[in-house]
């Protein structure tokens, strides 16, 4: 599969070829349910999908997961040296010697993706190395817009729109920013244990809600109808963002639109399953069913299927009239 998505993509540098294999893994590895719906891609599309997934993997796992040992310095020290390869090879001062950063440049050279994108989204992952916290739903969204929203906006030259590319690009942003604070909710647990809480303190404290009750909540396993009702509240605000994103799905380029319809109820979903959880997201992972998920891919390949067939009778011309019919008879 992934030599098929290369050459489609007309990918045949040895080098490059493995670069965006790796990418490819990352983006399996761990964004289990965005890498199903990037299979309902057209092929040609699917590496610069997986170089820019992959990418902001490998960022995130930067922050979060160099080594148990790792101290706040070694893990500001890597992110800064992803920064500078990052911005030599997007301004051509070099080739890049770490193959997902060799993919992500070449993939933005391809699709002429705004640098100023990237650069956002590295502002917020050094924000990951300092604050743990956002007193307000506004303070957030500051940092959604680098983590999230950018991811969005790169995206967007990929996926391609029958649209004024202006037009989508809240619309872009906006799914970005659903899918982000679909995570946040279902991850408040994890998150916790990395000592950083991503809902505003504002939303919780409207409930009563503070960090030392939710980490009681999470170290005793006990629930806390405060903290549900926060967590209800949260999801209540990210549907509202699902909401604003939902109008570009119907401006993306047709064979594009069912991969990102696809993940957008893939995404929604896991709300579903929190609320069906209790909101017990403290203490156990909220996921999406075997069956549940099957069913939303099945039908994302329909759409496929039906997308590619009709982009492929727009290609065909019609029939030249039949010009002896036409014709007039001699006298």
């Amino acid at each position: 599969m992934t030599g098929r998505e290369l050459d489609a993509a007309g990918i045949i540098d040895p080098e490059l070829r493995a670069a965006y294999t790796r990418c490819r893994l990352l983006n399996a590895r761990h964004g289990r349910t965005y890498f199903l719906a990037t299979r309902l891609l057209p092929a040609d599309r699917r590496p610069a999908v997986h170089a820019l997934y992959g990418f902001a993997r490998w960022a995130d796992d930067i922050v979060d997961d160099t080594g148990a040992e790792a101290t706040p310095a070694e893990r500001a020290a890597a992110l800064t040296r992803l920064d500078r390869l990052l911005r030599r090879a997007l301004t051509g001062g070099g080739p890049a010697d770490e193959p997902v950063v060799l993919a992500l440049a070449d993939t933005a050279d391809r699709y002429a993706i705004e640098p100023a994108h990237f650069t956002d989204f590295m502002a917020s992952m050094r924000a990951d190395l300092t604050v743990t916290d956002y007193a307000t739903y506004a303070d957030l969204r500051v940092y959604m817009h680098g983590s999230a929203a950018a991811i969005g906006l790169q995206m967007l030259p990929v996926l391609g729109t029958v649209t004024a590319r202006a037009l989508a690009a809240p619309h872009a942003a906006a799914l970005g920013v659903a899918f982000q604070l679909t995570n946040f909710l279902r991850d408040v647990g994890e998150d916790l244990d990395r000592g950083r809480v991503y809902l505003p303190a504002d939303l919780l404290a409207a409930h009563g809600v503070h960090r030392d009750l939710l980490l009681w909540s999470r170290h005793t396993g006990r629930r806390d109808p405060r903290i549900t009702a926060a967590l209800r509240a949260a999801e209540d605000l990210t549907r509202a963002v699902y909401r604003e994103a939902e109008p570009g799905l119907a401006m993306l380029d047709p064979v594009a639109r069912p991969c990102i319809r696809t993940a957008y109820l893939l995404y929604r979903n896991i709300l579903d399953a929190i609320a069906e959880g209790g909101y017990a997201v403290l203490h156990r992972r909220a996921v999406v069913s075997r069956r549940r998920r099957a069913s939303v891919a099945a039908d994302g390949l329909v759409r496929v299927l039906s997308a590619r067939l009709g982009a492929r009778r727009a290609r065909t011309p019609a029939p030249a009239p039949c010009r002896a019919l036409d014709a007039k008879e001699p006298g």
